[in-house]
């Protein structure tokens, strides 16, 4: 089987057509006569079989931050082998921009269409409301939104609506924070499963997260002048390193700084900078403070007399922790997508602290490895800072909802 997509043509107009009324796509009734309007603006994808038309999605864009799924269907000879599948994440793909400033991707489709339901929970959709149909030989209809940002549901908070207790699904969904999340089978009748979302409170979790930066960074403030003020009792101690440690000093404060701002955003929530308040203090925490001062501790332990050598064993163990932690989930360069450059740069400040123990040891000046791993630190902080997005939602693998455990 050859599956391919591409945009409808105008010839495609009369089969796309039938192809929705013998499927009974979802959309209402009315987005039927657009499709030839859609295929006009470039709003609807097909997917081919073998090079017959055998399913299609038909967007509207309403809103400039806003994509409606207007109809989609597969024919029915077809369904189950992905097609629908391949369509809805077609229409994902494309959206993803949107969804990252804060857009929505939703469409409304009739109660009983619950193949359409099962495809659109399948994709990560979940039905929020009903919503009330204008003529009396429509059926009711349920709202379904794609979900981006991870929530929990609660595991005792969760029941299922037979299809025909429309009376009762309408009072299950009357909550905001109640959502249709499943179909299941309930004594031999299509079901609604109904779950209760947890509700965060936005204000309590920004205060949390600015408060730990706050802790975070005074912590490593501390770390980090104690081992200044031991380099500058030392005799042994290269200058380099100090000005090194002087830096990340003076960019350490300078992210609890930005953290206390952050805290003053709180006030003003409504603002909506928040999150990028505290990408700045994150960036500048870490490859201003934590890894200069990482760095720092192999050639701290190498002042002792008679440990240079052990030292580089040291050096090693550390060059290693540092690329583990890169390479894990806990790590900014994780938040973001990997680019050739960013790899480079992160490969040369993780094995920064063994070549610079080996130097010392072998009597080699330091002063052009110091300075690169400070131009090299630099250029991660300014990717992170202006080259990129904010720091990243939700992975492609991971659910956006979940049950808590």
């Amino acid at each position: 089987m050859s599956l391919t997509t591409r945009a409808a043509r105008t010839e495609d107009i009369a089969a796309l057509v039938a192809l929705a009324k013998a499927a009974h796509a979802g959309g209402s009734p009315t987005a039927l006569p657009l499709l030839g309007d859609a295929v006009a603006r470039g709003l609807v994808r097909v997917a081919e079989v073998d090079g017959e038309v055998a399913g299609y999605v038909a967007v509207e864009k309403p809103l400039p931050n806003h994509v409606r799924i207007a109809s989609v269907a597969v024919r029915h000879e077809r369904r189950r082998q992905g097609i629908g599948t391949m369509l809805i994440g077609e229409v994902l793909q494309e959206a993803g921009k949107i969804e990252a400033v804060g857009g929505t991707v939703a469409t409304v489709i009739d109660v009983t269409d619950l193949e359409v339901a099962g495809l659109l929970l399948s994709c990560g959709f979940i039905a929020t409301r009903v919503m009330r149909s204008s003529t009396p030989e429509q059926a009711m209809q349920l709202y379904y939104q794609h979900k981006i940002k991870v929530e929990y549901v609660d595991p005792d908070a969760r029941h299922l609506v037979p299809l025909s207790r429309p009376d009762q699904l309408v009072e299950s969904l009357s909550p905001s924070d109640h959502a249709v999340t499943a179909l299941a089978t309930l004594s031999s009748e299509p079901a609604f499963e109904i779950s209760r979302f947890e509700q965060d409170d936005p204000a309590s979790l920004q205060s949390g997260e600015a408060a730990a930066g706050i802790a975070f960074s005074g912590s490593i403030l501390a770390a980090i002048t104690f081992l200044l003020g031991f380099s500058f009792v030392s005799s042994r101690y290269p200058d380099d390193v100090r000005l090194l440690l002087i830096g990340a000093t003076f960019a350490t404060t300078m992210s609890l700084i930005i953290y206390a701002s952050a805290s003053g955003e709180l006030a003003r929530i409504r603002s909506n900078s928040f999150g990028r308040v505290m990408k700045w203090g994150n960036v500048l925490s870490e490859y201003g403070g934590v890894l200069p001062f990482l760095v720092s501790l192999p050639i701290t332990y190498a002042q002792g007399p008679g440990v240079r050598w052990s030292a580089v064993v040291v050096g090693v163990v550390s060059s290693t922790a540092l690329v583990l932690y890169e390479r894990s989930q806990f790590s900014i360069a994780h938040r973001f997508r990997w680019t050739r450059t960013t790899v480079a740069l992160t490969a040369f400040t993780s094995m920064a602290p063994t070549v610079c123990v080996v130097m010392l040891a072998a009597g080699i000046t330091s002063w052009p490895l110091t300075a690169a791993l400070a131009m090299a630190l630099t250029g991660r902080t300014l990717v992170y800072l202006y080259r990129r997005g904010p720091e990243a939602g939700v992975s492609e693998f991971r659910r956006t909802w979940q049950i808590r455990r």
